[in-house]
């Protein structure tokens, strides 16, 4: 999933990146200051993520793409269609 967020000094920054280390179902994530965007990946429901970004950052958190992904008994990963 992508999300656009306001990052306009590093204690956004860093604040940003302690909510994501604290949320549960994350893999990964990647936060780009320069476009203000966030992006996670792992098993959670998106609409949480941002809910919980928007209440703890005070800001607008705008998401931009989430890509599901499938992951069959044989383990290989297909992405589902829009």
């Amino acid at each position: 999933m992508t999300m656009r967020i306001n990052i306009d000094c590093n204690g956004c920054y860093r604040k940003i990146n302690r909510i994501l280390l604290q949320t549960q179902g994350l893999e990964n994530h990647w936060i780009e200051r320069k476009q203000c965007m966030v992006s996670v990946s792992g098993v959670f429901v998106p609409q949480d993520v941002a809910i919980r970004l928007r209440k703890k950052t005070n800001r607008r958190v705008e998401i931009l793409d989430i890509k599901e992904v499938d992951i069959s008994n044989d383990g290989s990963i297909t992405q589902k269609p829009p």
